[in-house]
């Protein structure tokens, strides 16, 4: 199509708010419901006018489709001003083109099976400390132990730090953390001049950690020692600042989203007891012994099903990152123009009642072999393209292995009086954080 027939498109239906503000007031209030109503409204594609930029929305595997396909070409990553001061130039978020395709090769090193085999009996160490200390406790709030289970995996595992004793290293990312959203202006004690300076602790801790490794090499397997002695095809390796900065960057990645989906696995197995008692009985089948290899967690089929559907009802991230369009380009048969933004909706395309059968049903048979309802593009809690979480195989590991010991030896229920409705922003977690009685399930039951 020319330039000149695709300017006689027309827009994307939907609204450009009030000026300046755009849609923004009514989005932040219910990011959930204000999708919702335009979807129900204009359709799967639609425009609005979200933090600063003309965006348009895209729900459905062909729009996630459209943009895995046109991801570099016409379609470029942006990020929030918040982001590239808080992540750093040198993380893989903010590159593109070939520098993001180079990054992304070392990177990956991180994460293949022979690096996610020695990270397996660490991760089960302490998952079972944190189960034993929550069989102690008797009732809990739930998302906050898990994000304090989750950055210590992620911290170990990364950085061969014991975050669990150090409240300290705990506080500080926290603090980075929160800022990431934030608005993106320093004066004194801000959120983001908070986050801002808790970085540069960040930073500090780590350039620590690399001295002592370069002045005493080890063995230790952990994604830190990997990323230093990582070269490319032209033996290439990271820079310092290039290492800082994506191991900040994983960090929040590996332990964030984690969080969130651990959370709606715990909450979403209370609501449906048949579902859990089916992955009890598969574990009880198993009879796998105390320490468990990747071989016995690919034999849990049934489990795996579970977590692909939990990831399905409840994804961690419910919008994909917002990509700059370069040239103006064509979806739907609507333009999209040169300079606007252009985000697609995973949370309403895992909704898809032309895809999945009662979508709105928790059902993990629907990922069996023989329904197989997981078409490519129609489930995307990763993402996809060029740009598909960078962690993916590391997040189910430590997924399924929790889920394995948490079944299998353990029984909760949710407190009554608490608000489990989701917030949806910066990543899904219930109101109140999922309050539960929790305890050792006892012998024979």
């Amino acid at each position: 199509m020319t330039t000149l027939s695709k300017e006689r498109l027309p827009l994307p239906p939907g609204s450009l708010g009030i000026p300046i503000v755009g849609e923004m007031i009514s989005y932040l209030r219910d990011p959930g419901r204000f999708i919702e109503q335009r979807q129900q409204r204009y359709g799967t594609i639609f425009k609005t006018h979200l933090f600063g930029q003309k965006t348009v929305v895209l729900i459905g595997a062909e729009a996630s489709r459209f943009l895995f396909a046109n991801e570099g070409k016409v379609l470029a990553m942006t990020n929030p001003l918040s982001f590239e001061v808080l992540l750093g130039a040198g993380s893989i978020g903010m590159k593109t083109g070939i520098f993001h395709q180079n990054l992304r090769k070392q990177l990956a090193q991180a994460f293949q099976p022979r690096a996610l085999a020695g990270y397996l009996c660490t991760m089960a160490e302490i998952t079972r400390s944190y189960l034993h200390k929550w069989e102690s406790l008797g009732t809990l709030t739930w998302y906050p132990e898990l994000k304090k289970y989750t950055l210590d995996v992620a911290s170990k595992l990364l950085v061969g730090v014991d975050a669990a004793s150090d409240e300290n290293l705990e506080k500080v990312y926290e603090t980075w953390a929160q800022g990431l959203l934030s608005i993106p202006i320093r004066f004194p004690r801000s959120k983001f001049d908070r986050a801002v300076h808790a970085r540069e602790q960040l930073l500090t801790r780590i350039d620590q950690m690399i001295h002592q490794r370069q002045q005493n090499p080890s063995s230790q397997q952990d994604v830190l020692g990997i990323l230093l002695q990582a070269r490319d095809e032209q033996g290439n390796h990271l820079s310092l600042e290039e290492v800082k900065d994506n191991v900040l960057g994983l960090l929040v990645a590996g332990h964030e989203t984690l969080t969130s989906a651990l959370t709606s696995l715990c909450l979403l197995l209370a609501q449906h007891p048949e579902v859990l008692q089916a992955a009890r009985a598969e574990q009880e089948q198993l009879r796998f012994i105390e320490s468990l290899t990747q071989e016995d967690l690919k034999r849990m089929t049934y489990l795996e099903q579970v977590l692909k559907e939990v990831l399905r009802v409840i994804p961690p991230v419910v919008r994909s990152g917002d990509r700059k369009v370069l040239e103006s380009c064509e979806f739907g048969g609507y333009l999209i123009p040169k300079g606007w933004n252009v985000f697609y909706q995973i949370q309403e395309t895992h909704q898809d009642s032309n895809v999945y059968t009662e979508p709105e049903r928790f059902d993990p048979q629907r990922f069996a072999p023989e329904r197989a309802e997981d078409k490519k593009f129609s489930y995307i809690p990763f993402g996809g393209g060029i740009r598909e979480c960078l962690g993916k195989e590391f997040a189910r590991l430590e997924m399924k292995l929790f889920a394995a010991l948490l079944i299998r030896e353990y029984e909760w229920e949710l407190l009554p009086g608490q608000n489990i409705e989701r917030i949806l922003l910066p990543f899904s977690r219930p109101y109140d954080g999922l309050k539960v009685k929790f305890w050792r399930r006892s012998q024979g039951n």
